[in-house]
C-alpha cells in the first residue's frame, strides 16, 4: 500500500553526531518545524540539503504549486533513510556513510558537528511493509543499513528474517542487534558480493517469501534477476533498488533499476 504525504521542507540543526559503525555516523537534527513529520515506512527517504563549500545552504521554496528553485545558488542534495522520529522531542536521526571528501554529503557529515544547519524536504510517500509474507530476506550494504534496520523493525515479530549484509569492515556488525527470529549475516572483504549472492541462492524461498534488496545497483540487479527470473517470485514479492553505482554521481534511484530487464 502507498500512502502520500503533504510536501513540506525543514531547516534543522545538528544536535548531535555519533560514531556508530566504522565509517558512519549517527547526525541528530531537531527543530520546531519536524513537527508533523512522518515516515511511517521501511524504505521511506528524505531529500537532505547541504551547504555549498562556502557554507551557504541554498534549498528550493515550497509553494501552493510545488516546488520553485531560487535563480541563484547551488542545490545540493541527496536521499538518505530516516532512521528514527521522536515527535515528543522534535528530532530525527539520519545515518550517513563517510567516504573522505568524495562527496558532498560524506564531506559533510565528516565534519558534523552541534550547532550546525542544513535542511530535509519529504517523504512525499510511503510503501508500507506487505501484509502476510511468510518469510523475508533483506540484502543491503552499508548505504541501506538504515533500511534494513527498519525493515527488521517493522516486519511481525512472527515472520523470520535473513538479513544478508554486505560490508567493507567486519566490525559494522555491531550497526545491528540480532533479536528473536532474525538471523544476521555479514560478508565483509574481498569478494563479499559473490558470497552473499551464493547465501542467497542457497534460501528455501517458497511462495510466501518476500525481499528487499538495497545498495550498489550493479550490485543488486543480478540479485533481482535471480528472484524474479530464476527463482519465479511475483512482481510484489521483491522491492529491489539501488541507492548508488560505481561511477555515478547522485544516481536517481528512482529510475528503473534494471532497464534491460523492466518489470
Amino acid at each position: 500500500e502507498r500512502v502520500r504525504h503533504p510536501l513540506a521542507l525543514r531547516r534543522l540543526t545538528v544536535s548531535a553526531v555519533d560514531p556508530v559503525a566504522p565509517c558512519m555516523v549517527r547526525v541528530t537534527l531537531v527543530g520546531p518545524e519536524l513537527a508533523g513529520f512522518t515516515a511511517p515506512a521501511p524504505a521511506d527517504h528524505v531529500k537532505v540539503f547541504f551547504p555549498d563549500p562556502a557554507g551557504v545552504l541554498t534549498v528550493p521554496t515550497v509553494t501552493e504549486d510545488g516546488i520553485s528553485r531560487p535563480e541563484t545558488g547551488t542545490i545540493i542534495a541527496r536521499d538518505y533513510t530516516p532512521l528514527e522520529y521522536r515527535p515528543d522531542v522534535d528530532e530525527v536521526d539520519i545515518d550517513f556513510v563517510l567516504h573522505g571528501d568524495d562527496g558532498p554529503a560524506s564531506a559533510w557529515a565528516t565534519r558534523a558537528e552541534p550547532g550546525m544547519t542544513l535542511a530535509i524536504a519529504g517523504p512525499r510517500g510511503s510503501h508500507l511493509p506487505p501484509v502476510g509474507a511468510g518469510r523475508a530476506v533483506v540484502v543491503a550494504d552499508e548505504t541501506a543499513l538504515p533500511a534494513a534496520a527498519r525493515w527488521l523493525d517493522a516486519l511481525a515479530p512472527d515472520v523470520p528474517v535473513t538479513a544478508l549484509l554486505s560490508v567493507a569492515d567486519p566490525d559494522t556488525a555491531r550497526y545491528l542487534d540480532e533479536g528473536p527470529g532474525r538471523e544476521l549475516r555479514w560478508f565483509a572483504g574481498d569478494g563479499r558480493d559473490a558470497r552473499l549472492e551464493a547465501a542467497l541462492r542457497e534460501l528455501d524461498l517458497d511462495d510466501g517469501a518476500f525481499a528487499f534488496l538495497a545498495g550498489e545497483a550493479g550490485t543488486i540487479v543480478p540479485l533481482r534477476r535471480y528472484l524474479r527470473r530464476e527463482l519465479g517470485l511475483a512482481k510484489e514479492q521483491v522491492d529491489a533498488h539501488g541507492y548508488w553505482k560505481h561511477g555515478v554521481v547522485n544516481l536517481d534511484h528512482h529510475a528503473p533499476l534494471d532497464p534491460a530487464d523492466p518489470e
